[in-house]
């Protein structure tokens, strides 16, 4: 087996406008290089909270996160968003585009962070946006797209980079049925072709299933594995 990409080991996480309330209490979670699986639990249960300190965005009260091994306790600010922006891709509920800017550029946004040749990462941003089935949408700004588009569009931004975690933030929570369902299918398609380790946060059990693996969480522990 190999070893973790992102560990927690031992995490607990409290907010000091509320410390008697602990969101995640001893966490201990693994992700593995091209693993995929689903966190579902009810609202407020810390899903979003463990996908923060997942993706470097928020630091734990007590515990370790760790990344290709190595602690993340002492990193510097730069540091972990040198980190996000090399390694990690988010997928919100919301889609974040700027409405000003065409599909193919909010893709491209976040190459900008880092010293990316513009002509490969164009090549790269044309050709996932063709296998999301977006080709013909490359120059449409985001309010002449679709909601399930604009989803579409949001994944490959996520994915532009080729980091090797992907969070997925409720991703689906704004679409319809179908549109939730091909959403789900395009992200596993996507974490089989790419390789990258794919993380969902999700009230629907429907969708968690289809990834083939679910953690459920409920008042800041992991219940069971499944």
């Amino acid at each position: 087996m190999s070893d973790p990409l992102v560990a927690l080991q031992h995490v607990s996480k409290w907010y000091a406008s509320d410390p008697g309330r602990q969101v995640l209490s001893e966490i201990d979670l693994t992700v593995a290089p091209g693993e995929r699986f689903a966190v579902i639990g009810p609202s407020g249960c810390g899903k979003s909270t463990l996908l923060n300190l997942l993706g470097t965005l928020d630091q734990p009260s007590e515990g370790e996160v760790r990344f290709d091994g190595a602690s993340l306790a002492a990193a510097t600010p730069d540091e972990l968003a040198n980190l996000r922006a090399r390694d990690i891709g988010f997928i919100f509920q919301l889609h974040h585009l700027l409405p000003q800017c065409t599909a193919l550029e909010n893709v491209l946004v976040p190459t900008l962070a880092k010293a990316s040749d513009p002509l490969a990462a164009e090549s790269r941003a044309r050709d996932l946006l063709g296998r999301v089935g977006l080709a013909d949408k490359a120059s449409s700004k985001p309010g002449e797209l679709s909601g399930g588009e604009r989803q579409r569009v949001a994944v490959v931004r996520a994915l532009i980079n080729q980091p090797r975690l992907v969070l997925a933030d409720e991703p689906t929570g704004a679409l319809d049925e179908e549109n939730a369902d091909l959403l789900t299918e395009l992200l596993i398609e996507l974490n089989e072709a790419e390789g990258t380790a794919l993380v969902m946060v999700t009230h629907n059990p429907a969708q968690a299933r289809r990834l083939g693996s679910v953690r459920r969480l409920r008042a800041g522990r992991f219940e069971a594995d499944s």
